[in-house]
């Protein structure tokens, strides 16, 4: 328990002290916001603030921090301390700046916004990758949620999901306050309820479980096959750092009134985020009494049946009526999660085809010619097995985080030369440059190599990244 909430705390300090650093570092302005200028009554729309951060937080929180968590809990805790320390200096830093970037260059998509600091062959690369990722990110939070809906209510997966399918369309078509600024505060309270449910259920020892303290080991059950250099960083993913998430933040660059209020929605949003993924991650290996009682569970049912499990044994006990209520709300909020976040991945999927091909949107026609064949594609893909869309979501999820985060060093550097700015997203810019190529040449889904190969590779990776970057702008200055 010690642990648990001596990582809840470091949460919340990082926020108002990494946080103001990286705000005050970047330099907010009076700047008129794209929201004011461009209000197009459909992307571009000035929204309450509140609203801003809820949207935020539920398109970014998808099943990343609970699915996610739950397997990089399979660790052991050693997984908060990526959690943690992820989350304020890459993940708060990644999402802070791919928002406030994308706001002061007129909302633009992050595949545009790299493409101007990076060049055209990035931006070629970044088009074609954002879509990608979106349409995968699409999928996999459309099956899930189906899965989980099917499972809480006994109506058959095949029913749900086309379900799912029909309102991403709607939440995709529309404008942005006809249903995602409607009803996210009421999934916003569904996702709050089962955070907090979940951790008190935990911390009031509901169940008799005991929360581990902190262990360094290995603990996966598969011990040496699994180890944490890269895997447990790929899998968490959206806990810590998450390239999904700048795809994100120009949906909600289009709606901010005022340059100063971006570090409590995007960089607010993803320690918001972090904190469900501790709280998940601690769930896990809490409930099942360990890694191997987690992992055993996980093989059995899959993490949409652990999830069941917790919410039912941590919301008051299986079988009462009040754990029946309980169980409901905290599934509620975790299908709340990943439907609020795909909806708007296939939105920002439209988004970024419109920026590249120069498509106003305000007709809906315009807006009909990209949705329907996303959505037709992330129906396809939706029949695919789950798990191994997952792995390829993750790589390309912590892929696409490396690469915003040089982009934010090459923005930092050239708007801030006097200082040492940029090294605020360049240092986790490297280490995200080492994960990402490590994981991709040994990961089954890779290329499967030794960690004799992979370890020395990646290294190499990540040092000819960092050799790229200075030679482009601080030693081209010298």
């Amino acid at each position: 328990m010690v642990t648990f909430l001596g990582a809840l705390a470091t949460l919340i300090i990082g926020y108002f002290v990494y946080g103001k650093i990286v705000e005050h570092v970047f330099g907010p302005t009076d700047k008129p916001t794209p929201a004011l200028v461009h209000n197009d009554g459909v992307d571009y729309i000035p929204l309450p603030t509140w609203k801003v951060f809820m949207i935020q937080l539920l398109n970014i929180a998808g099943l990343g921090p609970i699915f996610g968590a739950l397997g990089g809990a399979l660790w052991g805790p050693s997984v908060y301390f990526w959690i943690v320390f992820g989350t304020i200096f890459a993940g708060g830093v990644h999402d802070y700046l791919s928002g406030m970037i994308s706001l002061r260059e007129d909302g633009k998509s992050i595949s545009e916004v790299v493409g101007h600091h990076m060049g055209p062959v990035m931006l070629f690369v970044m088009r074609i990758f954002s879509v990608v990722l979106l349409v995968l990110v699409g999928t996999v939070f459309m099956t899930g949620p189906a899965g989980l809906i099917a499972k809480l209510t006994g109506i058959a997966v095949t029913i749900v999901l086309p379900c799912v399918l029909i309102y991403y369309f709607l939440a995709t078509l529309l404008p942005i306050d006809t249903i995602i600024a409607r009803f996210y505060p009421i999934f916003g309270v569904c996702l709050i309820v089962m955070a907090l449910g979940i951790m008190g259920g935990m911390l009031f020892g509901v169940g008799g479980h005991t929360m581990p303290d902190m262990q360094l080991a290995n603990l996966h059950p598969k011990g040496d096959a699994m180890p944490i250099w890269p895997l447990m960083f790929i899998t968490v993913a959206c806990g810590a750092v998450s390239g999904f998430h700048s795809t994100q933040s120009p949906i909600m660059a289009r709606c901010l009134k005022d340059e100063r209020l971006g570090r409590p929605v995007f960089y607010g949003a993803m320690v918001s985020e972090g904190i469900i993924a501790l709280i998940w991650a601690a769930a896990g290996v809490t409930f099942y009494d360990g890694t191997g009682g987690l992992g055993a569970a996980l093989a059995a049912g899959g993490p949409g049946t652990v999830v069941y499990d917790i919410c039912v044994g941590f919301m008051g006990g299986s079988g009462s009526f009040t754990g029946y209520i309980g169980a409901t709300l905290a599934m509620l909020g975790v299908i709340a999660c990943p439907i609020t976040s795909g909806d708007t991945a296939f939105r920002s999927a439209r988004l970024t085809l419109a920026d590249w091909l120069g498509v106003e949107q305000k007709q809906s026609m315009k807006r009909l010619m990209f949705a329907v064949p996303l959505l037709a594609i992330g129906g396809i893909l939706s029949q695919m097995d789950f798990n191994i869309v997952w792995r390829y979501f993750s790589w390309t999820n912590q892929t696409l985080a490396m690469i915003v985060l040089w982009t934010g060093a090459v923005y930092l550097y050239r708007t801030k030369k006097d200082s040492l700015a940029y090294i605020i997203p360049a240092v986790p810019a490297v280490f995200m440059s080492a994960v990402t190529s490590t994981y991709i040449l040994q990961a089954p889904e890779g290329f499967k190599l030794t960690t004799s190969i992979t370890y020395p590779a990646g290294i190499v990776f990540a040092i000819l990244c960092l050799i790229l970057f200075a030679r482009s702008t601080v030693l081209k200055k010298a």
